[in-house]
């Protein structure tokens, strides 16, 4: 498939139908693309904005079987969620890895009434999960995992034990817990690689970002290109909403109107540059239950802290974004359990929030709706010119699981027969991933092959995984140059990201395929100097590459808690002070060191 935008979007104008049309390009609806795709379906995929641009790119970076569910019942979700979990940790090993996680103790038995209340049936209650209750659901949480997790079972220490491992934790702690998760450190990308997989495994599969669905005439569905205008439509025997949080919006779009299928709440998370904390974490996951029992999670995350989540109710999902009174709560939960270490405005270095798209719920409680995922008809009789199928719910972990749920729903309705199945499928840069006794002699022959100094390589594998091969190799022939403000990235790396990931604006570069607004990397000149990149790449003019600019420090400032002066402090604190910029109109231009 032809990787320029153009000659994609004129391939679409011109295929004027397919079997399937998957609407929103977040984690569900690509795993339903993929699965579609790899089943021989004509499907094609679109998304209003970035791929993996809204609830997406907004979880907690864990890839986990929910160990809090089952104070649910919800033990069948979470025996789904470890396999799912235990397969990311084989199909994508470039990006999903263990995580030890810790669960502080403060007492024996509290939390005892009420799990057994809510398991009832009874009146919800938020609380502390003492010992004991711990200890059933970690006991459980081992069972389900099975024996061939790949992570090791759970362990106990006592309050001395545990102030010896992590003696900046709160005083009254009696005791621990220890069990392994999964984390997950770029899912942007995870996203677009299967994008990438699905498109190269089925040449009629076609998806497409900036492009969105509008309304729905005789003729078929009416998309419009956010990047140029255009408005044409394409025909599809089915339709499948993965709008996830923006599915019933998207419902009166199809039919006017539907039944209401989304209750989401919203979760923000900070990143902190607190290295008392850092330090403090090391290299487990604090996992715990503040004063109201909300469950919160402080872990390490590409050399910073991340922290979270809040739990609220949201009538929209549009405009959504950390509010201070949000940050301030989780800040307050953090000094619940490590008091002693200030953590100072400056210190919040991003913040980021997404609408889970939960069912709706009459729960009392937002942690107790469910975190499961169905699958919902809308027929031409209740409204829609084509049956649509809804994806409701859903958690990052299970994407793969309810994909293909999805698709065995749309292949039984098309008559078609399931011919491939994708537990076992590796992902993007996770395929032939070398082990780790290997992974030194992986290294050392591409470096060979590529002449590329063996540090450069093993950054490599570390970002894509063994697509680093194909970096490489575009890099052996010339090398690479240092960008100035980011002298661990080059101009061609940049620009081979461009090339195959398909940013098409700076923000999906920025924000999507990169990921130095989480190092603490990101400031206005990396910004500008990233600018001159996509612009020569996309033949942008300077009024283009302006408001790329602007738009960029725009959403920063409002989405994120990023002002565009606190960019400009960056520069100082980075060493960026000393580049010396030819003005432009409105934006210093590129920088004029030069980086060996």
């Amino acid at each position: 498939m032809a990787q320029d935008r153009a000659e994609r979007i004129d391939a679409l104008r011109r295929k004027g139908r397919a079997q399937v049309l998957v609407v929103g390009g977040g984690i569900n609806g690509i795993s339903t693309f993929r699965e579609l795709a790899l089943n021989g379906v004509d499907v094609v995929l679109v998304e209003r904005g970035d791929f993996m641009s809204g609830a997406s790119s907004a979880p907690s970076r864990m890839i986990h079987g929910g160990l809090r569910y089952m104070e649910n019942g919800e033990f069948a979700l979470v025996r789904e969620s470890l396999h799912e979990r235990n397969l990311l940790l084989a199909n994508a090993p470039h990006l999903v890895s263990p995580l030890p996680t810790l669960i502080p103790v403060v007492d024996r038995f509290s939390g005892v009434v009420g799990a057994v209340r809510r398991f009832l049936g009874g009146k919800e209650t938020a609380g502390a999960r003492g010992a004991l209750i711990i200890k059933l659901g970690l006991s459980l949480y081992d069972l389900y995992a099975g024996r061939d997790s790949g992570v090791p079972r759970h362990s106990f220490f006592g309050g001395r034990e545990t102030r010896r491992r992590w003696p900046a934790l709160r005083t009254d702690i009696v005791g621990s817990a220890l069990y392994y998760d999964a984390r997950i450190s770029h899912p942007e990308r995870l996203g677009i690689e299967l994008v990438l997989d699905s498109e190269q495994a089925s040449p009629q599969a076609l998806a497409l970002n900036h492009l969105g669905l509008v309304g729905l005439e005789p003729g078929g569905a009416v998309l419009e290109d956010s990047l140029t205008g255009e408005r044409f439509t394409l025909d599809a025997e089915i339709i499948v909403n993965a709008t996830g949080a923006w599915i019933d919006l998207t419902n009166q779009e199809l039919a006017g109107k539907a039944p209401r299928l989304i209750g989401g709440t919203k979760g923000s998370h900070l990143v902190i540059a607190n290295q008392r904390l850092y330090e403090a974490i090391g290299e487990t996951m604090i996992y715990f239950a503040n004063r109201e029992g909300r469950v919160c999670i402080l872990f390490r995350h590409l050399g910073q802290v991340l922290a979270g989540s809040t739990d609220i109710s949201v009538e929209t999902p549009d405009g959504i974004r950390c509010e201070p009174d949000e940050a301030a709560y989780i800040l307050a939960s953090i000094a619940e359990v490590f008091p002693d270490i200030p953590i100072a405005p400056s210190e919040l270095i991003y913040r980021f929030s997404g609408v889970r798209p939960l069912p709706r719920s009459d729960h009392s409680l937002n942690a107790s709706i469910s975190r499961d995922h169905s699958c919902e008809w809308l027929e031409p009789a209740a409204g829609a010119a084509r049956p649509v199928l809804n994806l409701v719910g859903g958690k990052w972990t299970t994407f793969r699981a309810f994909g293909a749920a999805a698709a065995d729903m749309v292949l039984t309705r098309l008559g078609l027969p399931r011919r491939a199945v994708t537990e076992h499928s590796a992902i993007g840069g996770g395929r032939d991933y070398p082990a780790n006794a290997h992974r030194q002699a992986w290294i050392n022959q591409i470096a060979a092959l590529a002449g590329l100094k063996r540090e450069a390589v093993e950054r490599l594998l570390m970002r894509y995984g063994t697509r680093a091969d194909d970096l490489a190799g575009a890099l052996a022939e010339r090398g690479d140059q240092a960008l100035s403000t980011l002298p661990a990235y080059g101009h061609r790396e940049i620009a081979w990201i461009i090339e195959t990931e398909r940013p098409e604006t700076l923000a999906d570069l920025v924000l999507r395929r990169l990921t130095i607004a989480f190092t603490g990397e990101l400031s206005h000149a990396a910004v500008v100097e990233l600018s001159k990149v996509m612009a020569a790449a996309r033949n942008w003019d300077e009024r283009r590459r302006l408001a790329e600019c602007a738009a960029l420090f725009s959403e920063l400032n409002t989405n994120h808690g990023v002002s565009e002066a606190s960019l400009r402090r960056r520069d100082a604190d980075q060493g960026n002070s000393d580049v010396r910029f030819e003005e432009g109109p409105h934006e210093p231009a590129v920088p004029q060191r030069q980086v060996s």
